[in-house]
């Protein structure tokens, strides 16, 4: 009878069912994060933590950050129970178009980076676009009317520059970010600062007549060429790799086998013409294996931080007061509800398989 028993067992206790059980987020892998407002009230704090979410990012102060002012955001939040990893920087215009003025930029931006490594601020994401095509934006509706993000760049293709600006070439704007890079990276690495740059989304490669460094895999694997370090890195966004018609498994396996996923964005598309036509949709349905996305930043053991971004549109949500969401088609806290739920799932299978 014991026999038995133990052979019944078996399979069971092979296939997982004796390991611990909830499989928690640790020190040594990836945790879910939400993006905020900086001034977030006590009761949105609650909200996210009763999601279990214990992270979250946000965008940062005016440059040049101070320490004093990070201190008592970062304090703030961590007496809800919730640690800020990722500050967004932005107020950098002359460096990104090269223009007289920058070296005050860049000056102010490794001010904030000093001050971002003495309160422990891990992260800090920034964008470099020339232009970001965000026109090309229009809701379409998915299953049971269901808000998608969706975009179409025949809509926006032949947009001139905007008033006061010129049409930039990609050399162009690489040497310019080539210039920031050699000027800010060493002050990330000393601080103990990671840097994340978003790729482009919109991707298409020509944005009101400017060049897009970041439209590419190609131009990701320059970026993190240009100064070698684990601070100057990128964040991986599955569902814009798959904008670009790229496999986002082999994607994340380069950059993370190399340590440069600082930061990651995980959600799904279903494209139509890569680069220029796509949907955003819930994370069940688009053409992105999610588990596998997760599976890899596990594999990888990737110990940063993951955005279950770009909620969708909902009806308990567009139901709300004065309900206004960032991109049309996108949604609010019940989506976001929905996002964490299912990212939370892939992320306790992959770690359990």
């Amino acid at each position: 009878m014991q026999a038995a028993c133990a052979a019944a067992l078996a399979p069971a206790v092979a296939s997982g069912a004796g390991r611990p059980w909830p499989v928690l987020e640790g020190a040594e892998t990836p945790k879910l994060c939400l993006g905020v407002s900086p001034n977030l009230d006590a009761a949105g704090m609650r909200r996210i933590k009763q999601i279990g979410v214990d992270y979250v990012l946000m965008s940062g102060p005016p440059i040049p950050w101070q320490e004093a002012e990070l201190r008592a955001r970062m304090e703030r939040f961590k007496a809800a129970g919730l640690t800020i990893c990722n500050m967004m920087i932005s107020g950098f215009p002359n460096t990104i178009y090269g223009r007289p003025g920058r070296d005050e930029e860049i000056e102010k931006v490794q001010q904030s980076i000093r001050a971002a490594g003495r309160v422990g601020l891990p992260v800090i994401e920034y964008n470099f676009y020339a232009h970001r095509l965000v026109e090309g934006y229009y809701e379409e509706l998915g299953r049971a009317g269901a808000g998608m993000t969706a975009f179409d760049y025949e809509r926006v293709k032949h947009l001139p520059p905007l008033p006061g600006h010129r049409a930039y070439t990609l050399e162009e704007m690489w040497a310019n970010l080539t210039y920031f890079l050699k000027a800010v990276v060493p002050v990330a690495e000393e601080a103990g600062v990671r840097l994340a740059l978003h790729p482009n989304d919109p991707p298409p490669a020509i944005s009101r007549g400017s060049g897009q460094i970041m439209a590419t895999v190609a131009g990701w694997k320059r970026l993190i060429e240009i100064v070698p370090s684990p601070a100057n890195g990128i964040t991986y966004d599955c569902g814009v790799t798959r904008e670009l018609g790229e496999d986002p498994i082999e994607v994340c396996r380069y950059f993370g086998s190399r340590d440069r996923i600082n930061h990651a964005h995980f959600r799904n598309v279903r494209v139509r013409k890569p680069y220029e036509q796509y949907t955003e949709v819930f994370p069940d349905e688009g053409e992105v294996n999610m588990f596998e996305v997760m599976r890899e930043l596990v594999r990888l053991k990737y110990p940063r931080w993951i955005y279950p971004e770009h909620p969708r549109a909902l009806d308990a949500d567009r139901e709300q007061p004065g309900f206004s969401p960032f991109y049309p088609g996108g949604g609010g806290y019940v989506g976001e509800v929905y996002n964490v739920a299912y990212a939370r799932a892939m992320l306790q299978a992959a770690l359990s398989s």
